[in-house]
């Protein structure tokens, strides 16, 4: 029923989970939404997000868009329906919106008082999505990032992220029937169950 999509930047893991939400939209109906964790805090990041909204179209013209960078859990419990298949795109820039917010002063990113509360914060909003996921009626496909194969920078909050990230990552395999890793465009299934996509 549900889906854990991760790999590295730029693995084809949001591609795979349009082409997963293009399938179940083909069914008649069925509906999809997307549910984009993103914020545009620079330049940068706007014309990534621009990117994304354009191919999502061609991939998948049917998959409506939610925007929402925290309240995750809350939006899966409004919008799963039996016909509705959800994709959450994605779970590393949500885990970035509680543990680095951008209102966030620079200088308090690696205080330990500071991102004690952030974990602490972070950590009930993670609860919360296992029991949204636990109650979602519909098909939820999760996107994520496996952050331990590349070079990590040094400090107390990215160590805390990639801390958070592969503990998060590991709950939701355990709580996904079916779990790909992506690799140069292609599915590597490491755990798998019939979808109905």
């Amino acid at each position: 029923m549900h889906t854990l999509i991760i790999g590295g930047q730029k693995s084809g893991k949001s591609r795979h989970a349009e082409h997963l939400a293009a399938h179940w939209l083909a069914q008649p109906g069925h509906a999809a939404t997307l549910i984009a964790t993103a914020q545009a805090w620079d330049d940068e990041m706007r014309a990534r997000i621009a990117r994304h909204q354009q191919e999502r179209l061609q991939r998948a013209p049917g998959l409506h868009t939610v925007e929402e960078p925290l309240q995750l859990p809350a939006v899966i419990a409004e919008r799963s329906r039996a016909d509705t298949l959800l994709v959450v795109d994605c779970l590393t820039l949500w885990l970035t919106n509680w543990l680095m917010p951008i209102t966030l002063d620079p200088a308090a990113i690696d205080d330990a008082a500071h991102l004690r509360k952030r974990r602490q914060r972070w950590q009930q909003a993670r609860a919360d999505l296992l029991g949204a996921l636990a109650q979602a009626p519909g098909p939820v496909v999760f996107v994520s990032n496996e952050m331990g194969w590349g070079v990590m920078p040094l400090g107390r909050a990215v160590r805390a992220f990639a801390d958070e990230l592969g503990a998060l990552n590991q709950m939701l395999a355990t709580h996904c029937p079916q779990v790909l890793l992506m690799a140069a465009g292609l599915p590597m299934p490491l755990k798998s169950a019939p979808l109905g996509v």
